[in-house]
C-alpha cells in the first residue's frame, strides 16, 4: 500500500475510533447512534443468520441492472452528443442542471408504464446514474490529443477503428471516473427508492428498522452498504491504476 493509502486508512481509522469513544462515553447517546464495534457485530449476526439474503439479492440485482444500463447508455449517448455539436449546445444547460430534478415525482408515471414491480426502481437508479456517465464520456472525448486523431487520419483508419483504437483508450480514465460515479448514483437511486417506494430490499429494511427504533439493524445495514460501495469503487480504482501502469510501460 502506498504512503497516501496508509494516510487515508489512518484518517478513517481515527474517525472510527473517535466515534467509538464518543458513543462509549455517552457523549452520543445510544438512542442516536450505537458504537461502530456494535454495528460490526450486529452486521455479522445478520449475515450469519441469513436475514438479509433476499433483500441484498434484490437490491444488488436492481443496482447492477441500473448500473449496466447507465454505463452503456451514457457512453453511447455521450458519443452521439459529442459527434453532433449542435445537439451538444442544446443539451449542455440541461446536463448542468440535471441533478436539480426531483426524480421521485415521476414514480407514479413509472408505475403506470412499468407496473408495480422492480422496474420503476431500476429506472430511477438509471436516471440518477446515466448523466454522470454522459458528462465523463464528453470530458474524455474532449481531452483526446489532436495528434492522435491526426494519426488516425494519416493511417486512413475508419470511424470504428478510430473509436476502438484511439478514442476509447485515450478517454478510458474519464470513462472509469464516470463508471465509479455511476455505481454510487445507482446505489443512491435504488436504495432511496426502496426506502420510500418498496416493500423489500435494503432500503426498505433500513426504513423498517428506523420506524421500529431498531438501531442495531439500521446501522448494521448502513454499514453494509458503505462497505460494499467502498469495495466496489476500490476495485475500479485498482483496475484503473493497473491500466495506467500498463499504458505507462507501453
Amino acid at each position: 500500500m502506498s504512503k497516501l493509502g496508509w494516510w487515508r486508512l489512518g484518517v478513517v481509522g481515527g474517525a472510527v475510533l473517535v466515534l467509538e469513544i464518543l458513543c462509549r462515553t455517552g457523549v452520543i447517546d445510544r438512542f442516536t447512534m450505537i458504537p461502530p464495534t456494535e454495528m460490526v457485530a450486529a452486521l455479522w449476526r445478520l449475515l450469519l443468520a441469513g436475514e438479509l439474503n433476499r433483500d441484498i439479492a434484490q437490491t444488488l440485482s436492481n443496482v447492477a441492472l441500473a448500473f449496466v444500463l447507465a454505463v452503456t447508455g451514457g457512453f453511447f449517448l455521450g458519443l452521439g452528443i459529442h459527434a453532433w455539436p449542435r445537439l451538444r449546445r442544446v443539451v449542455d444547460p440541461f446536463l448542468a442542471t440535471y441533478y436539480a430534478v426531483p426524480f421521485f415525482v415521476f414514480y407514479p408515471i413509472l408505475i403506470v408504464i412499468f407496473g408495480m414491480n422492480d422496474l420503476p426502481i431500476v429506472v430511477i437508479g438509471f436516471l440518477f446514474a446515466v448523466v454522470a456517465m454522459i458528462i465523463n464520456t464528453l470530458n474524455g472525448l474532449d481531452r483526446i490529443p489532436r495528434v492522435l486523431l491526426k494519426t488516425a487520419r494519416v493511417y486512413r483508419m475508419n470511424p470504428l477503428a478510430t473509436a476502438l483504437k484511439i478514442k476509447l483508450p485515450a478517454a478510458a480514465l474519464h470513462l472509469f471516473a464516470g463508471a465509479k460515479l455511476a455505481v454510487a448514483y445507482a446505489f443512491i437511486g435504488v436504495i432511496a427508492s426502496e426506502f420510500i417506494l418498496s416493500a423489500s430490499g435494503l432500503g426498505y429494511a433500513i426504513a423498517y428498522a428506523y420506524n421500529n427504533f431498531n438501531n442495531e439493524k439500521m446501522y448494521a445495514l448502513m454499514l453494509f452498504i458503505i462497505l460494499l460501495v467502498t469495495a466496489i469503487n476500490m476495485s475500479f480504482y485498482v483496475w484503473e491504476q493497473a491500466l495506467v501502469r500498463r499504458w505507462g510501460r507501453g
